[in-house]
């Protein structure tokens, strides 16, 4: 997955808190908020589940697409998720399986 770009949600559980982020290395990221190496909200709040992803081509659409979804209201959020994972399963273990 060179060259790409994540927009990520994390969960602390399902219908829990949310977290968006973005990032060139999802899986590093997504390691290092679940071993809290991430100081602040996901730290604080015990979010640590990969709950949703997308991948772009360029940092730049990953970027307008974060700020889109962290301005959407939490409904819609939930909706993205379960479309796509309607159990809320931590997808983290089937990106290092």
């Amino acid at each position: 997955m060179r060259d790409a770009y994540f927009v990520y949600m994390l969960a602390s559980q399902r219908n829990g808190t949310l977290y968006t982020g973005v990032t060139s290395d999802l899986l590093k990221r997504v390691w290092e908020h679940k071993e809290g190496l991430v100081d602040g909200f996901t730290k604080q709040y015990g979010v640590k589940q990969l709950v949703w992803y997308e991948v772009h081509s360029s940092a730049e659409a990953a970027i307008t697409r974060e700020k889109q979804i962290k301005k959407w209201r939490r409904d819609w959020k939930l909706r993205l998720i379960e479309d796509s994972n309607p159990y809320w399963n931590d997808l983290y273990a089937g990106l290092t399986a």
